[in-house]
C-alpha cells in the first residue's frame, strides 16, 4: 500500500563537534539553533508552522529536563499557541518523531509540521553517560555485568553473526575505517578533525583499545551534543510553496515510502525467536521492507544511498544484508567488494554515520532524513553521491527494538 508523499522543505543541523554544555548551553540552545535553522532554510516564519514534534530520549537524565514540547514557544513566539509533543523511543525518537507527524499531514490534520530532534550528552562523564543511555535496556535484567551496557549488547549482536555465519574483525574495522573517513568531508561531523592512524582500524590493543568483547574504540558511535530539525508538507502547501520559488514540486525532496517495527525490549528473546531464520532481526527487514514496499522500490540497488544505524560497527554489519544488498550472513562481501563505501555501487553513511558524524541520540533519526533530503537534491556539498535521487534510512533504537525506515527521493535532475 502505498502514501502520500510528504515533503521537505527545509531542515538544519548544529554542528556535532560542538561540546554544548562546555559553551554554558543546553538542550533549548541546540534545539533552538536548529528550529531557527530550519525555518531560515525554508524561508518560513514560525506562524507558518501548523504543530510540532520533538525527539529526545533521556532529557529528564542528563538535564532533568522534560516537556520539551513547550520549549519551541520559547524559540519564537510565532509558536505560541502550536500544538507540540514529545516523542521517546531511545535511539529511534527522531524517527518516532517524524512518523508522528508524517501521520498528521497524510491525514489531513495539519499541512505544515516542524520535526526536530535534540539530545545533550556531554556534560556529565563517560560513564555517567553510559548508565543513562542504559536506559533503553530493560534495566536490572539485561547487561548487568557489562562497565558498558551498549557496546556489550552489540557484542552479543555481533557474536549471534560469529555463530550463525562467521564474522571477521577486520570487516567491522573497516566498516569504521569507511564512516570515519566520510565524516572528514562533513563540516558539520564530530570526528572532522580527529587523528588515526593504520593500527587506529585494526585489532591493535594501543591504537584499538577494547571496550566489550569483542567491540573496540573505533567501532563505537559517538557521545554527542547536537540537533537537527526538518520542516515536513503536504502537496498542497508544498505545490504554493514551490510555485512562490519558481520551483517544480517534483524537485522538492520527499518521503516516499516508511517502515516501522517494534520487538521484544531484551535482546535475548530477539534472537531467539529468529534461531533457524536467515535474518537475525526478521522484524528489521520487515520495516525496511515495508518502506520499500511503499515506495515502489522492488531492489535495495533502486537506491543510490543509505543513511543507516551505526551506533557500533556490529549494527552496520547487521543493515548490510537486512537491506538485502548481500545474502543474509555475506554483509562482507559488501565491505570487501567496495559497494558500501564511497564511490561505491551503494554507499553506506556517506555523512559519517553514528561513528563518525557522532550521535545526539534524539537528533539521529532527524539527521537521517534531512541527509537524505540533501543527497537527493544535490545539496550534500563535499558528501554528496553523484547523481542521487532516492535514499532510504535505517533508525534503530535499544537493541534493534524500535525500527524506522524511510525513503526520500526527487526528481532526477
Amino acid at each position: 500500500m502505498s502514501t502520500a508523499p510528504v515533503y521537505i522543505l527545509g531542515g538544519h543541523q548544529t554542528d556535532f563537534a560542538r561540546n554544548a554544555a562546555r559553551a554554558g548551553d543546553g538542550l533549548f540552545e541546540l534545539m533552538r539553533e536548529a528550529v531557527q535553522g530550519a525555518l531560515a532554510d525554508a524561508g518560513l516564519e514560525a506562524r507558518e508552522i501548523e504543530a510540532g514534534h520533538v525527539g529526545n530520549f533521556v532529557g529528564e537524565l542528563f538535564t532533568g529536563q522534560g516537556q520539551l514540547g513547550g520549549m519551541l514557544a520559547a524559540i519564537d513566539p510565532g509558536f505560541e499557541g502550536t500544538p507540540a509533543g514529545r516523542h521517546e523511543a531511545a535511539c529511534a525518537s527522531g524517527s518516532i518523531a517524524m512518523l508522528a507527524a508524517t501521520a498528521e499531514i497524510e491525514c489531513g490534520r495539519y499541512d505544515c509540521v516542524l520535526v526536530t530532534g535534540v539530545e545533550l550528552e556531554r556534560n556529565v562523564p563517560g560513564a555517567v553517560a553510559a548508565q543513562h543511555l542504559g536506559a533503553a535496556t530493560w534495566v536490572g535484567q539485561e547487561g548487568e555485568d557489562a562497565k558498558y551496557v551498549w557496546p556489550h549488547m552489540f557484542h552479543l549482536v555481533g557474536q549471534e553473526y560469529e555463530r550463525r555465519y562467521g564474522l571477521k574483525y577486520e570487516h567491522l574495522a573497516r566498516i569504521a575505517e569507511i564512516n570515519i573517513g566520510n565524516a572528514r568531508r562533513n563540516p558539520s561531523a564530530q570526528t572532522r578533525d580527529w587523528q588515526y592512524t593504520d593500527a587506529s582500524f585494526t585489532a591493535d590493543d594501543e591504537a584499538n583499545p577494547v571496550i566489550e568483547g569483542m567491540i573496540r574504540r573505533q567501532d563505537c558511535g559517538q557521545v554527542t551534543d547536537g540537533a537537527a530539525a526538518v520542516i515536513l508538507a503536504a502537496p498542497r502547501f508544498a505545490k504554493a510553496w514551490a510555485t512562490k520559488r519558481g520551483l517544480s514540486l517534483d524537485a522538492l525532496p520527499r518521503i516516499a515510502g516508511w517502515g516501522h517495527r517494534t520487538s521484544h525490549l531484551k535482546l535475548a528473546p530477539k534472537l531467539q525467536s529468529s534461531a533457524g531464520q536467515p535474518y537475525v532481526f526478521p522484524h528489521v527487514r520487515e520495516a525496511i521492507q515495508g518502506a520499500f514496499r511503499r515506495a515502489g522500490v522492488a531492489d535495495v540497488f533502486a537506491l543510490d544511498g543509505i543513511e543507516t544505524h551505526d551506533c557500533f560497527t556490529t549494527t552496520e554489519y547487521m543493515a548490510i544484508d537486512h537491506f538485502g544488498i548481500t545474502a543474509p550472513g555475506e554483509s562482507w562481501r559488501a565491505i570487501e567488494d567496495g559497494t558500501i563505501a564511497s564511490g561505491g555501487r551503494l554507499p553506506i553513511n556517506p555523512s559519517g554515520g553514528l561513528i563518525g558524524l557522532g550521535h545526539p541520540v534524539g537528533a539521529t533519526g532527524v539527521r537521517m532524513v534531512l541527509d537524505a533530503a540533501r543527497q537527493v537534491t544535490g545539496r550534500a556539498g563535499e558528501c554528496q553521491v553523484e547523481g542521487a535521487h532516492r535514499f532510504a534510512t535505517l533508525n534503530i533504537g535499544g537493541s534493534a527494538t524500535t525500527v524506522v525506515s524511510f525513503i526520500v527521493e526527487a526528481a532526477q535532475n
